[in-house]
């Protein structure tokens, strides 16, 4: 099996927890992973919804025509409100679409990204608490971390759901005994379910 490529899409205000979180999750089981940043100059040091700064691999535009297995979309208000107005961001989404590959997009990220560009449009969705009203009645999920096989989209609520939201993407992209090696060492709560997922 290839190994699975990631892009986690950055930006100004980004959450930083959900940001680091995933890219770590992913380095643990051994994907290739891509930071990229949305700031539309370039800019590679980005400051994130707490303070925290991160540097992005590269420049999303330089990595645009690249195939990626999964494109993650961390949150926090202002970097999901960023990447929801890149024009860059929406069309690589729409094309990860198209080509039937795996998009992972938490907190707000679901409502000020997907649900404004009108992506995923029959696709349930869960998201922040405080963003759920974006999200049509009918499509609408209260779960920490809901994923869509048949549009393979993963949606999570926020910073708390941050890592089951990361294993659920190892899950996807290489299945139960990869997501199994990655968690059994980090000693994860067992109240995340991921003793009954992997058991």
């Amino acid at each position: 099996m290839t190994t699975p490529s990631v892009l986690v899409c950055l930006a100004p205000g980004t959450e930083e927890m959900e940001a680091v979180t995933v890219i770590d999750i992913m380095v643990r089981a051994g994907f290739n992973v891509t930071t990229a940043s949305a700031e539309e100059n370039g800019e590679l040091t980005l400051t994130c919804s707490r303070g925290v700064k991160l540097m992005a691999d590269v420049p999303l535009v330089k990595v645009a025509d690249e195939e990626f297995d999964c494109i993650v979309l961390p949150g926090g208000v202002e970097g999901a409100t960023h990447l929801g107005e890149s024009a860059l961001v929406v069309e690589m989404i729409r094309q990860q679409q198209c080509d039937q590959k795996w998009v992972a997009a938490i907190c707000a990220a679901p409502a000020l990204v997907l649900e404004k560009n009108g992506l995923y449009p029959e696709a349930h969705k869960t998201c922040h608490p405080a963003f759920i009203d974006h999200i049509a009645e009918d499509k609408k999920n209260t779960r920490r971390v809901f994923t869509e096989h048949d549009h393979k989209l993963i949606t999570s609520q926020g910073p708390g759901t941050a890592l089951e939201f990361a294993v659920e993407i190892v899950y996807m992209l290489a299945g139960k005994e990869k997501a199994k090696e990655v968690v059994d060492p980090m000693v994860a709560i067992p109240s995340l379910h991921y003793d009954k997922k992997f058991a």
